[in-house]
């Protein structure tokens, strides 16, 4: 058997690297849809049913764990599909198979705390402490989600989310550095003058965004932190697969790719993402 990684486009390789760095006896399956790619303005119920039909070519692939390497489809789909479809689909099977992703790891890092941890509520919100900038997709963005669960855990803590229209789509397309720094800037701007203020952290709430951290940093305030999902969601996944021993990720460190799109050796950002040229086989 083995892990399964779901994108819809490069930029969950980043999440897929650290979690080959972490567990390099693994077996993993990694399944791009770029044929769909990027998710983030697409209708909700189309991005569900991309999701859906990417987890069961992954389970097809011997997979029984998908871990879902994008923001966009966390926010929108996962809860949806571990509530409505996941469960049948296990019967079908006849296996245990699950699907998880990368917006709770992201909050436990961002928060400090356990994703179990509820805030006491007070009677008067207290003055934020604490301002946290989000930069993601429209779709992840309009969902709330990171402002809704982190609230949930701790109120010292104010949430301001920015939607990033079209980033995602030139970090896949290889824009050039130059214009996309002119698109984090303008974006940085415009969060901060929604804040009042420079926020004191940020998450880069799409994975696509972990390739060009260097030119957020350039255009946050100097020595903003950065809360990196591929780290945070390595560390998550040791601890949940030492929790669940019924999903074996494998012991011979094999590796796949897939794609929707035009099979191929893929190089430019898909290098530097997984460290060295990937090739992709038709999914």
């Amino acid at each position: 058997m083995a892990i399964g990684v779901f994108d819809s486009g490069i930029g969950g390789l980043s999440v897929h690297r650290a979690l080959v760095q972490r567990m390099p006896q693994a077996d993993f399956v990694y399944l791009a849809d770029q044929a769909n790619c990027p998710y983030g303005g697409l209708p909700g119920e189309q991005i569900v049913d991309l999701v859906r039909q990417g987890c069961i070519r992954l389970f097809e692939a011997g997979v029984n764990l998908v871990i879902l390497g994008c923001n966009t489809a966390c926010a929108i789909a996962l809860r949806r599909l571990q509530q409505t479809w996941l469960p049948g689909h296990r019967q079908t099977l006849g296996r245990p198979v699950n699907v998880i992703g990368i917006i709770v790891p992201t909050i436990e890092a961002a928060t400090g705390l356990p994703w179990e941890h509820e805030a006491e509520r007070r009677g008067e919100r207290v003055e934020a402490v604490d301002v946290v900038g989000i930069f993601a997709t429209p779709a992840t963005a309009g969902s709330r989600v990171y402002e809704i669960e982190i609230d949930k855990r701790s109120q010292d803590v104010a949430v301001f989310t920015e939607p990033c229209s079209n980033l995602a789509r030139l970090i896949e397309a290889g824009a050039p550095q130059d214009e996309l720094a002119a698109v984090i800037d303008a974006h940085v701007h415009a969060l901060t003058l929604r804040i009042g203020r420079e926020p004191d952290r940020a998450i880069l709430g799409c994975t696509h965004y972990e390739i060009v951290a260097n030119l957020f940093r350039a255009a946050l305030k100097p020595g903003t932190p950065l809360i990196h999902q591929p780290a945070a969601v390595a560390d998550a996944m040791q601890r949940y697969l030492a929790r669940h021993p019924e999903y074996d990720s494998g012991h011979s460190g094999r590796r796949r790719f897939l794609t929707t799109g035009e099979p191929r050796t893929q190089n430019g950002h898909a290098q530097t993402f997984w460290g060295e040229p990937v090739r992709f086989e038709a999914a």
